[in-house]
């Protein structure tokens, strides 16, 4: 009986130690599958070319995605995009500091705050500028078009990395 045992475990041990390597592989399978959908996109030297220029993927499609939604003619397409950029990079700049003064455990709590709410304020000057910039070169529906496709896209990229955090 003793070596019926061992047999059966034998057997059962050869099987979870293969299926054990089935499924990671094919786990990885699906993975690349999965990232060469993604990232297997028509216009992939498009997306290559403006990485090469500073360019994160997160701006390529987001860029990509206001371009659909605003519908821009080529002579707003060639005005708006170098602001658009610029006016993206000084709100990171900014959102960087404040992050930045919020990691930090300073002994002034009050100094800090005040710094928080500067940040916010430069935020603000920001987007107030910009939007004087942005009707200068599109109609004020397009320029209010803007604002929502960039909430809709930055609210779906929040839907997507909190469904991906789940899985």
């Amino acid at each position: 009986m003793t070596k019926l045992y061992k047999y059966v475990f034998g057997i059962i041990l050869l099987s979870a130690i293969s299926y054990g390597g089935y499924a990671q592989n094919l786990r990885s399978n699906q993975q690349r599958k999965l990232q060469q959908k993604n990232f297997a996109a028509p216009a992939a030297t498009k997306v290559t070319r403006q990485q090469n220029l500073g360019l994160s993927k997160i701006q390529v499609v987001k860029e990509a995605f206001l371009k659909e939604e605003l519908g821009l003619t080529k002579e707003q397409d060639t005005h708006f995009w170098p602001v658009y950029r610029k006016y993206q990079s000084e709100l990171f700049e900014i959102r960087r500091l404040k992050r930045l003064n919020n990691s930090d455990a300073q002994a002034n709590g009050a100094e800090q705050v005040k710094k928080d709410m500067d940040y916010d304020a430069q935020l603000v000057n920001i987007r107030k500028h910009y939007n004087e910039e942005f009707l200068k070169i599109l109609p004020s529906e397009k320029v209010s078009q803007l604002l929502k496709s960039e909430r809709a896209f930055n609210d779906e990229l929040l839907r997507k990395l909190h469904s991906e955090k789940q899985e």
